[in-house]
């Protein structure tokens, strides 16, 4: 892309005129430095994903408390998890978060967190459905796409995280402490889309039939979620929607 087309297009999307007189107000290298960093989130490559991952993940254990190794949600996840450290080609690096919440995430470098109100609900085979499911989003493509978009968003409206993507020793820089939440919740907390929740779902139960668990607890799980509607603790409803509609879907598919 000339140098004329990347100013067209960073101007365009940054909502400003190229013949307002706000123009003079604006920096013309930041400008074009967001218009990098646009190109730049457009074909991240696995390295740099996987260090943005890296980073949310660590912080995001820094925030929660993680149960130790040898405690009863650690032992049982350990247990109930036992032959998946690699999945599809995803090594995967599994812990609890003692919280009441109901709730679980994956992301694109392998990171599970199972929260421990999830486990005190569900069944060995209905956290296992849960983990498969959200192994899906991350195979299917949804966590990079998401990431992209944040990436891409973020850039375009200040260009913060320009080090996310830039090119450094490591090949990833480090993303701002200040901007770790919002990508967080941008990525893995906001609400999936039904056509990502039903390729999840389909990938879930491939992966509770190559495992030979329970495909029947796609099913029960999903319809204790559509009977927890409503409740505050329940924050994996917030981000995985039509658990009743999704229980119907998965009987179809149980042999």
């Amino acid at each position: 892309m000339d140098r004329r087309k990347l100013l067209t297009l960073v101007t365009l999307a940054s909502g400003v005129s190229a013949v307002s007189p706000v123009w003079a107000q604006f920096d013309l290298g930041k400008m074009l430095d967001a218009g990098k960093d646009l190109a730049k989130s457009e074909s991240l490559t696995d390295e740099e994903v996987k260090s943005a991952f890296d980073q949310m993940a660590a912080e995001s254990d820094r925030q929660n408390r993680i149960a130790p190794a040898g405690s009863p949600y650690a032992s049982r996840l350990t247990k109930l998890t036992s032959g998946l450290g690699t999945y599809d080609g995803l090594k995967m690096n599994f812990k609890v978060y003692l919280t009441p919440d109901i709730n679980a995430f994956a992301m694109a470098n392998g990171t599970i967190r199972v929260y421990s109100g999830l486990m005190d609900q569900f069944t060995d085979d209905e956290v296992r459905y849960v983990i498969g499911h959200e192994i899906g989003h991350v195979k299917k493509g949804h966590s990079k796409a998401r990431i992209q978009a944040a990436l891409r968003t973020s850039a375009l409206r200040t260009s913060a995280l320009r080090n996310a993507v830039s090119a450094s020793n490591s090949r990833a820089g480090a993303i701002a402490d200040s901007q770790l939440g919002e990508l967080f919740e941008k990525v893995v907390r906001a609400q999936h889309s039904q056509s990502n929740e039903r390729e999840a779902d389909d990938y879930a139960m491939g992966f509770m039939k190559a495992k030979r668990y329970q495909q029947g607890a796609c099913v029960t799980a999903l319809e204790k979620l559509a009977a927890m509607s409503g409740s505050e603790s329940t924050s994996f409803l917030s981000t995985h929607p039509s658990p009743k509609e999704r229980a119907e879907r998965m009987k179809t598919q149980v042999a």
